[in-house]
């Protein structure tokens, strides 16, 4: 006999960052797979160190890793993870990343300004990734950044739904916070039965972050609710400010539904104080008891997250969760 023959057989492996290990936990619930047990901890100066507790070799390993705040931590222990993975001889390594970090750094606006998107890519090729699965970039085209498969997952339809059943009878108005989600706004009125689209006219001074200058609404909002619908919510000023003019136009209600709770200061204390009567997010990241609030509404991704995971493993579509959406 000149030859072993061995039956090919896949194994999934799931594995958690310190990030958010909740969310993993939960992935792993609906996939009916409990995340790898690791030792993962920080040396007196800073450095990570990771080493799972059980094999990987040959495995289908998924990373799952919220990048929260402490950003520039997480990454470096995704790094770390994936490292450790490749060299226990990991067959396929897929990085969850349900928050892309450093998204909004998509392209150059002045001279001599990084793309750090595209090093994050560029960082977790080099680790040995050989799959990003993801959830609402900021910009479609990051996923030309990685060489390799890239899987954009939408949480629109979580976050529909929800807003169909809460406010069924009620006149909606779609409303893009800014001209650049406009594309995303208009994908909202389609799955919301064709409802009318605004928009804000607003001006940003490209040298101070986090600061908007809103100027009018275009569209009608009159003695509608209108929804606010954003890729993620960071300081919360643009939708503060939105909301405001809104009601000033004569909004009903203005409600917002957003994928990605960043909720860095003083956004908690903006939105508490603000008109809008409720927020909906997802878990993608976490949202630690100091930043939750009754107008909050947490939804779950896990089960969209879990079935996209399981689609990549089985080696089906993940586009047709979505309807063809990319």
């Amino acid at each position: 006999m000149g030859s072993i023959v061995a039956e090919n057989r896949k194994s999934l492996m799931l594995f958690t960052g310190r990030g958010f290990p909740e969310l993993a936990k939960e992935i792993g619930e609906v996939l009916g797979v409990a995340p790898t047990p690791a030792d993962a901890y920080e040396f007196a100066n800073g450095e990570i160190f990771v080493r799972y507790r059980d094999s990987v070799r040959g495995s289908d390993a998924f990373v799952v890793q919220s990048v929260t705040h402490g950003v520039n931590t997480w990454v470096m222990e995704t790094l770390i993870m994936i490292d450790a993975l490749k060299r226990g001889s990991a067959k396929r390594i897929t990085v969850v990343l349900p928050f892309y970090p450093y998204s909004r750094q998509d392209k150059k606006h002045r001279g001599r300004e990084p793309i750090s998107a595209r090093l994050i890519a560029d960082l977790l090729k080099t680790a040995g990734a050989n799959r990003i699965l993801t959830v609402d970039l900021h910009t479609a085209q990051i996923q030309g950044f990685f060489d390799g498969p890239v899987d954009h997952l939408f949480a629109m339809d979580v976050l529909a739904e929800y807003v169909e059943r809460q406010y069924a009878g009620r006149p909606l108005t779609v409303v893009a916070p800014d001209s650049g989600r406009v594309r995303v706004a208009e994908r909202w009125t389609d799955r919301l039965g064709g409802c009318p689209l605004a928009f804000i006219h607003k001006t940003r001074d490209p040298l101070k972050p986090n600061q908007v200058v809103a100027n009018r609404v275009v569209g009608d909002v009159e003695g509608r609710v209108c929804l606010i619908v954003d890729d993620m919510i960071d300081t919360g000023g643009t939708i503060c400010r939105a909301a405001d003019i809104l009601r000033e136009s004569g909004a009903d209600d203005v409600i917002v539904a957003s994928t990605h709770a960043l909720l860095s200061d003083p956004a908690t204390e903006r939105l508490k104080n603000s008109p809008i009567s409720e927020v909906v997010v997802t878990n993608t990241l976490p949202l630690p008891p100091e930043k939750q609030l009754d107008k909050i509404t947490v939804l779950s991704i896990a089960p969209l997250l879990a079935r996209a995971i399981r689609e990549v493993f089985d080696d089906g579509s993940v586009t047709t969760l979505f309807g063809g959406l990319s």
